[in-house]
Protein backbone atom coordinates (compact mmCIF):
# COMPACT_ATOMS: atom_id res chain seq x y z
CA UNK A 1 0.00 0.00 0.00
CA UNK A 2 1.43 3.64 -1.07
CA UNK A 3 2.25 6.22 1.57
CA UNK A 4 -0.59 8.35 0.00
CA UNK A 5 -3.34 5.43 0.72
CA UNK A 6 -1.83 5.41 4.65
CA UNK A 7 -2.09 8.88 4.65
CA UNK A 8 -5.41 8.53 4.42
CA UNK A 9 -5.92 6.78 7.49
CA UNK A 10 -3.90 9.02 9.40
CA UNK A 11 -5.91 11.84 8.56
CA UNK A 12 -9.66 9.53 9.16
CA UNK A 13 -7.83 8.63 12.63
CA UNK A 14 -7.02 12.33 13.29
CA UNK A 15 -10.70 12.86 12.07
CA UNK A 16 -11.77 10.27 14.99
CA UNK A 17 -10.87 12.61 17.50
CA UNK A 18 -13.80 14.72 16.28
CA UNK A 19 -14.90 17.49 13.61
CA UNK A 20 -11.81 19.66 11.85
CA UNK A 21 -10.68 21.92 9.50
CA UNK A 22 -7.99 21.33 7.35
CA UNK A 23 -5.85 23.54 9.65
CA UNK A 24 -6.82 22.04 12.59
CA UNK A 25 -5.64 18.40 10.96
CA UNK A 26 -2.41 19.53 10.35
CA UNK A 27 -2.41 21.32 13.92
CA UNK A 28 -3.32 18.19 15.43
CA UNK A 29 -0.96 16.17 13.25
CA UNK A 30 2.04 18.44 14.56
CA UNK A 31 1.22 18.34 18.22
CA UNK A 32 0.45 14.31 17.97
CA UNK A 33 2.41 12.27 15.23
CA UNK A 34 4.88 14.15 13.27
CA UNK A 35 7.35 12.46 14.83
CA UNK A 36 6.90 9.46 13.31
CA UNK A 37 4.13 10.48 11.09
CA UNK A 38 3.74 13.77 9.28
CA UNK A 39 1.23 15.39 6.58
CA UNK A 40 1.64 18.37 4.61
CA UNK A 41 -1.07 20.52 3.71
CA UNK A 42 -0.46 19.67 0.33
CA UNK A 43 -1.10 16.27 0.87
CA UNK A 44 -4.13 16.73 3.72
CA UNK A 45 -6.48 18.75 1.24
CA UNK A 46 -6.62 16.73 -1.23
CA UNK A 47 -7.57 13.67 0.69
CA UNK A 48 -10.20 15.16 2.24
CA UNK A 49 -11.68 16.03 -1.22
CA UNK A 50 -11.42 12.43 -1.79
CA UNK A 51 -12.49 11.06 1.35
CA UNK A 52 -15.78 13.32 1.04
CA UNK A 53 -16.51 11.99 -2.30
CA UNK A 54 -15.92 8.70 -1.37
CA UNK A 55 -18.64 8.81 1.58
CA UNK A 56 -15.68 8.28 4.25
CA UNK A 57 -16.30 12.24 5.48
CA UNK A 58 -18.65 15.23 5.79
CA UNK A 59 -17.90 18.68 4.87
CA UNK A 60 -19.95 21.15 6.26
CA UNK A 61 -18.97 25.17 6.10
CA UNK A 62 -18.96 27.71 8.93
CA UNK A 63 -18.77 31.39 8.03
CA UNK A 64 -16.67 33.34 9.98
CA UNK A 65 -16.94 37.29 10.29
CA UNK A 66 -13.65 38.68 8.26
CA UNK A 67 -12.41 35.44 7.52
CA UNK A 68 -13.11 33.02 4.69
CA UNK A 69 -15.65 30.57 5.67
CA UNK A 70 -14.27 27.13 7.43
CA UNK A 71 -14.38 24.03 6.26
CA UNK A 72 -14.87 21.44 8.73
CA UNK A 73 -15.02 17.75 8.19
CA UNK A 74 -16.19 15.02 10.27
CA UNK A 75 -16.03 10.96 9.94
CA UNK A 76 -18.96 8.82 8.93
CA UNK A 77 -19.39 5.38 9.77
CA UNK A 78 -18.35 4.28 6.89
CA UNK A 79 -14.77 6.35 7.02
CA UNK A 80 -14.98 4.74 10.72
CA UNK A 81 -15.28 1.63 9.49
CA UNK A 82 -12.79 1.77 7.28
CA UNK A 83 -10.26 3.17 9.83
CA UNK A 84 -10.81 0.00 11.88
CA UNK A 85 -10.64 -2.43 9.33
CA UNK A 86 -7.05 -0.74 8.34
CA UNK A 87 -5.91 -0.49 12.20
CA UNK A 88 -6.54 -4.19 12.14
CA UNK A 89 -4.62 -5.01 9.15
CA UNK A 90 -1.40 -6.33 9.64
CA UNK A 91 1.87 -3.66 9.29
CA UNK A 92 3.23 -3.75 5.78
CA UNK A 93 7.29 -4.04 6.04
CA UNK A 94 9.13 -0.71 4.68
CA UNK A 95 12.23 -0.08 3.78
CA UNK A 96 13.44 3.46 5.76
CA UNK A 97 15.70 5.82 4.06
CA UNK A 98 18.89 6.66 6.20
CA UNK A 99 20.98 9.24 4.95
CA UNK A 100 23.88 9.10 7.42
CA UNK A 101 23.53 4.90 6.43
CA UNK A 102 23.95 5.84 2.80
CA UNK A 103 27.07 7.99 3.75
CA UNK A 104 28.77 5.93 5.92
CA UNK A 105 28.11 2.82 2.86
CA UNK A 106 30.41 5.25 0.77
CA UNK A 107 32.78 6.41 3.44
CA UNK A 108 35.33 4.77 1.92
CA UNK A 109 35.56 8.02 -0.73
CA UNK A 110 35.91 10.46 2.12
CA UNK A 111 38.22 10.54 4.87
CA UNK A 112 37.73 8.81 8.36
CA UNK A 113 37.63 12.16 9.97
CA UNK A 114 35.18 13.01 7.55
CA UNK A 115 32.99 9.65 8.72
CA UNK A 116 33.51 10.54 12.44
CA UNK A 117 32.03 14.50 11.93
CA UNK A 118 29.15 12.79 10.44
CA UNK A 119 28.30 10.12 13.40
CA UNK A 120 29.01 12.91 15.98
CA UNK A 121 26.49 15.15 14.50
CA UNK A 122 24.09 12.08 14.39
CA UNK A 123 24.61 10.84 18.02
CA UNK A 124 24.29 15.07 19.25
CA UNK A 125 20.83 15.17 17.25
CA UNK A 126 19.51 11.60 18.88
CA UNK A 127 20.74 12.85 21.75
CA UNK A 128 18.35 16.02 21.22
CA UNK A 129 15.35 13.97 20.51
CA UNK A 130 15.68 11.40 23.36
CA UNK A 131 15.32 14.76 25.56
CA UNK A 132 12.70 15.60 23.28
CA UNK A 133 10.83 12.31 23.51
CA UNK A 134 10.83 11.68 27.17
CA UNK A 135 9.24 15.55 27.36
CA UNK A 136 7.07 14.43 25.33
CA UNK A 137 6.41 10.83 27.54
CA UNK A 138 6.14 13.04 30.63
CA UNK A 139 4.02 15.88 29.20
CA UNK A 140 1.13 13.02 28.53
CA UNK A 141 1.50 11.41 31.88
CA UNK A 142 0.76 14.73 33.33
CA UNK A 143 -1.77 16.43 31.02
CA UNK A 144 -3.41 13.01 29.44
CA UNK A 145 -3.84 11.45 32.45
CA UNK A 146 -7.60 11.36 32.55
CA UNK A 147 -7.58 10.97 28.52
CA UNK A 148 -8.76 7.11 27.22
CA UNK A 149 -5.91 7.92 24.22
CA UNK A 150 -3.13 7.98 26.70
CA UNK A 151 -2.19 4.57 27.20
CA UNK A 152 -1.24 4.26 23.23
CA UNK A 153 -0.10 8.06 22.59
CA UNK A 154 2.78 6.58 25.55
CA UNK A 155 3.28 3.50 23.47
CA UNK A 156 4.37 5.80 20.69
CA UNK A 157 6.69 7.85 22.74
CA UNK A 158 8.03 4.76 24.43
CA UNK A 159 9.14 3.60 20.84
CA UNK A 160 10.73 6.85 19.78
CA UNK A 161 12.62 6.23 22.92
CA UNK A 162 14.42 2.89 22.66
CA UNK A 163 14.89 3.52 18.71
CA UNK A 164 16.63 6.78 20.22
CA UNK A 165 18.47 5.36 23.11
CA UNK A 166 19.78 2.40 20.04
CA UNK A 167 20.63 5.09 18.07
CA UNK A 168 22.68 6.98 20.43
CA UNK A 169 24.66 2.79 21.19
CA UNK A 170 25.13 2.66 17.55
CA UNK A 171 26.85 5.84 17.17
CA UNK A 172 28.81 5.51 20.38
CA UNK A 173 29.91 2.01 18.86
CA UNK A 174 30.78 3.16 15.18
CA UNK A 175 32.83 6.34 16.89
CA UNK A 176 34.94 4.07 18.11
CA UNK A 177 35.12 1.87 15.26
CA UNK A 178 35.95 5.08 13.50
CA UNK A 179 38.61 6.20 15.81
CA UNK A 180 40.03 2.71 15.52
CA UNK A 181 40.73 3.03 11.98
CA UNK A 182 42.26 6.28 12.44
CA UNK A 183 44.45 5.22 15.21
CA UNK A 184 45.85 2.03 13.02
CA UNK A 185 46.12 4.01 10.00
CA UNK A 186 48.70 5.87 11.97
CA UNK A 187 50.59 2.56 13.21
CA UNK A 188 50.94 1.28 9.70
CA UNK A 189 52.66 4.94 8.83
CA UNK A 190 54.67 5.52 11.68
Amino acid sequence: MSRENKSKYAILGILSFGPKSGYDIKKKIEASTSNFWSESYGQIYPILKRLVAEGLATQSIEAQVGKPDRHVYQITDNGLKELQQWLIAPVEPQVDRIEILLKLFFGQQMTVADNIRHVEKFHNLQQQLLQKYQAIAEQVKVKEADNPNAAYWLITASYKLYVTQALIHWCEETLTQLRQQTSNSHKIGD
